[in-house]
């Protein structure tokens, strides 16, 4: 068969409401950004891909897209090497992620891997397979487990409602998207909200952002997590908000509750977050999981010579959706773990998400998703489900979901509208602490 021929690449911005989410950057905008790629062919295929938003990210986009129309679908790793090469050398140089703004994440992700994913849903639409049987050794499940997020939450009521414009879902019939908007500061809300998603969505494990408050308070509300959820896998991130000395202060006495840690610490003293990391497993005996101190091959080197971590999160816009898969071998091969770290996304990231979760090899982590939060707003006609805590791989070809375009313009125009395109959790902290500033080693409400 002859293979098809892209015949036309979209780039389509669009927006999503959020909560008031809280975490060591400080608090989330009544609004996130994405962008869309949306790939045809001369078959009458559509390719779909998402990744991170804003206007950098976009532009980067569009400025290849002439290097991706007129090829052949079949070329997809040679277009990518020709995007690869074209990257901006300035962009590349972001210093240590651990303290990274996350307003500067945009410097980090790919924009190409979004053209990547809609290349592979494209290819396995033309030879009739779903896109998990193009990556590393092909479909390994056919659901794939995934954890319930669980996020502190601030009072968006704190806040102007003329200039920050939180979604209100305080009438909808749904436990969950009532209380996804309200405030949850305390560890019987945390519980709460462990609660209304192990229902909703059937998980059985959790992982509670951090580097919010104090970190003692942060361990009462995993304890009071394990109390309620005997049997669960519970982990924090709190970003590398704690030094050294506190992270093995408050972890160390917590084996019977916490199975896992992300990022507890990052760099300080002179010594890399790879180095710390490293220290904080000796003196605690804990597994540690990370997206921070390996977010590209010559990183992941060091931080395997040093055995600074047993879990390493492949996000596939960080990785890309080959690297993320190849990733996976590895890490199994080595007796480590893989899994998958997310900021806020659409459905079509989740369909993204199942496909490379259904190849990676081994026995994934539970993979991180934030689309509970963002669930009901959907893109796609028919968005993969989660029944008891797993997501459904579609078994249709490639990404094997379709797009619903009205739901697309609406959040495009939304985008539209909304003043900046660039994340900025800095904003609506204004309205909680005066003159609040990121500090990447305090928790965001302790100053």
């Amino acid at each position: 068969m002859d293979c098809p021929i892209i015949t036309k690449m979209r780039v389509i911005p669009v927006a999503g409401y959020d909560s008031m989410l809280m975490t060591l950057s400080g608090a989330h905008a009544p609004c996130f950004t994405r962008n869309l790629v949306i790939l045809t062919d001369n078959a009458g295929h559509t390719g779909l891909g998402e990744i991170h938003g804003g206007d950098y990210t976009c532009d980067c986009l569009n400025a290849v897209r002439t290097l991706v129309e007129g090829r052949p679908v079949s070329e997809y790793r040679q277009i990518l090497q020709t995007i690869h090469k074209l990257a901006d050398p300035g962009a590349a140089d972001t210093g240590n992620i651990q303290a990274l703004d996350i307003s500067k994440l945009k410097y980090v992700v790919k924009s190409e891997w979004a053209i990547e994913c809609a290349m592979l849903d494209l290819l396995g639409q033309h030879l009739g397979v779903p896109m998990c049987q193009l990556l590393g050794e092909g479909r390994q499940r056919k659901e794939v487990e995934v954890l319930g997020y669980l996020f502190y939450v601030s009072d968006k009521n704190r806040t102007p409602a003329n200039v920050m414009q939180y979604l209100d879902e305080s009438a909808s019939p749904d436990p969950w998207f009532r209380l996804r908007r309200e405030e949850i500061l305390t560890p019987e809300r945390i519980v709460e909200e462990a609660e209304a998603v192990s229902e909703k969505y059937g998980f059985r494990n959790f992982k509670l952002k951090g580097g919010v408050l104090a970190g003692a308070e942060e361990m009462d509300a995993l304890r009071a997590l394990k109390k309620r959820f005997p049997d669960a896998r519970i982990n924090i991130d709190p970003n590398g908000a704690w030094s050294l000395a506190e992270a093995i202060a408050l972890c160390k006495d917590m084996h019977d509750v916490i199975t896992y840690v992300e990022d507890p610490c990052g760099p300080e003293a002179g010594y890399s977050g790879r180095e710390i990391m490293r220290e904080f497993k000796n003196a605690t005996r804990f597994q540690v999981a990370t997206n921070m101190i390996a977010t590209d091959w010559r990183q992941f080197y060091h931080m395997v010579s040093l055995n600074a971590c047993d879990i390493l999160l492949a996000d596939p816009h960080f990785w890309g959706f080959d690297g993320a898969a190849r990733m996976s071998q590895l890490l199994n091969s080595w007796g480590l773990t893989w899994g998958i770290h997310s900021n806020n996304h659409f459905d079509v990231t989740l369909a993204a998400f199942a496909q490379v979760g259904a190849a990676a090899v081994g026995e994934p982590a539970p993979l991180d998703t934030h689309w509970i939060w963002q669930d009901g707003q959907n893109l796609l006609e028919d968005a993969p489900q989660i029944v008891n805590g797993k997501l459904q791989v579609p078994d249709g070809p490639g990404l094997g979901v379709h797009l619903n375009m009205e739901r697309l313009l609406e959040a495009n125009a939304l985008y539209s509208k909304l003043p900046s395109h660039d994340r900025d959790d800095s904003t609506a902290m204004q309205y909680l602490i005066p003159n609040w500033k990121y500090n990447c080693k305090k928790p965001c409400l302790v100053r």
